[in-house]
C-alpha cells in the first residue's frame, strides 16, 4: 500500500468533517472530543478497508459512512430551510444561517419530540416537525420584532 492510497494522518478526514459541521452542524464545531473520535474512527475504517483489499475509493466510501453517521439530518439545515421557505420576507437569506444558530436552543424542545435519525427528512413525521418548527419560529420572530 503506498502513501497516495490513504491519508498519512487524520487531516483529510478532519477537514472533511469540519467543513460539513461548519455548514450543517455549527453547534458541534467546538466539540473537539467528538471531532477527534470521528476522525480517528474514519481513519481506522479506511486503513482496515484497504488492508482487507478495498481500493482507495471503496475505502473512502466506508470511512465517510463512519465519519458522517448520525449527521445526515441537520437541525440547523432544517431551521435554515424553514427560514428560506417560510420567512423569506422577514429574514434575508444571507442572515438565515446565523438566525438558525440562535433559534436552535429555542427549538430543541420541538426536536426532542421526534425520533431524529439520518433518514428522518424522508419520514412522514418530518412534515409535522416542519409545521411545528414554523410555529415556534413565528412566535420567536414576533417576540423579537423580526416579523
Amino acid at each position: 500500500m503506498n502513501k497516495k492510497d490513504y491519508p498519512a494522518d487524520m487531516s483529510y478526514f478532519r477537514l472533511a468533517l469540519l467543513a460539513f459541521l461548519r455548514e450543517s452542524h455549527p453547534q458541534l464545531l467546538s466539540d473537539e472530543k467528538f471531532i477527534n473520535a470521528r476522525t480517528e474512527a474514519a481513519l481506522d475504517v479506511y486503513e482496515q478497508s484497504v488492508k482487507n483489499g478495498s481500493n482507495a475509493i471503496e475505502a473512502g466510501y466506508s470511512a465517510n459512512e463512519t465519519l458522517f453517521v448520525g449527521l445526515h439530518f441537520s437541525k440547523h439545515d432544517t431551521l435554515k430551510n424553514i427560514l428560506w421557505n417560510e420567512f423569506v420576507n422577514e429574514v434575508p437569506e444571507d442572515e438565515a444561517a446565523a438566525l438558525a444558530i440562535k433559534l436552535l436552543p429555542e427549538c430543541e424542545s420541538v426536536f426532542a419530540g421526534y425520533p431524529l435519525s439520518d433518514d428522518f427528512a424522508d419520514s412522514s413525521e418530518y412534515d409535522l416537525l416542519y409545521t411545528e418548527l414554523t410555529g415556534t419560529i413565528t412566535i420567536y420572530l414576533e417576540g423579537h420584532e423580526l416579523q
